[in-house]
C-alpha cells in the first residue's frame, strides 16, 4: 500500500471526497498531515481510519467494464481485507488479494494519540469500568454496596 498524500485543501480534492469532506463537518486540512522527521514520539505517517483514499483493484479480478477504482472513507482494515464506506455511502469489504494500489487522498482527523477528545473518553471509560468491576467484586463477597453508586 502506498500513502500518496493528493491535498492539503478543500481545493485540492477531486468532486467525491469533497462531499465526504463535508459529511464530515468539513475539518480543517492543513494541521492533519504526516510527520516524517523530528523525534520519534511525533513522527506519524500512513493510513488512519477515517481517512478519505482511492484504491486501485487488480483488473482481472473484475468483470469486464467495471471501474477498478473503490473510493471512499477508510473503515478499518484486518490482515485479509481493507474495509471502507464508499463514496454511496455502502460498507465494503475489499479482499487485499485483489488490491493493486491504495491512495492517501486526505486525513479527515489527527493521529489517534493527538486525539484530546478519544483520550478523555477513553480515560473516563476506564474509570467507570474499574468502579463497576469494584462493585461487582462486593456484591460477590456479599458487600451489597449498590446503594453507594445510586
Amino acid at each position: 500500500m502506498t500513502g500518496e498524500r493528493r491535498g492539503k485543501r478543500i481545493d485540492d480534492l477531486p468532486g467525491w471526497a469533497r462531499r465526504i469532506h463535508e459529511e464530515y463537518g468539513s475539518p480543517e486540512l492543513s494541521d492533519l498531515n504526516d510527520v516524517f522527521h523530528g523525534p520519534l514520539i511525533d513522527r506519524k505517517s500512513g493510513l488512519r481510519k477515517d481517512d478519505i483514499i482511492e484504491i486501485l483493484l487488480d483488473a482481472r479480478a473484475l468483470p469486464p467494464k467495471v471501474e477498478p477504482w473503490v473510493r471512499g472513507v477508510l473503515v478499518g482494515t484486518s490482515r485479509n481485507a481493507v474495509e471502507i464506506l464508499d463514496e454511496d455511502g455502502d460498507f465494503r469489504s475489499i479482499a487485499r488479494d485483489v488490491i493493486v494500489e491504495v491512495r492517501l487522498v486526505t486525513h479527515l482527523r489527527r493521529p489517534y494519540i493527538e486525539d484530546k477528545e478519544l483520550l478523555t473518553f477513553e480515560k473516563e471509560d476506564v474509570r467507570r469500568r474499574s468502579s463497576l468491576h469494584e462493585q461487582a467484586e462486593r456484591s460477590a463477597d456479599g458487600h451489597d454496596d449498590s446503594h453507594l453508586w445510586g
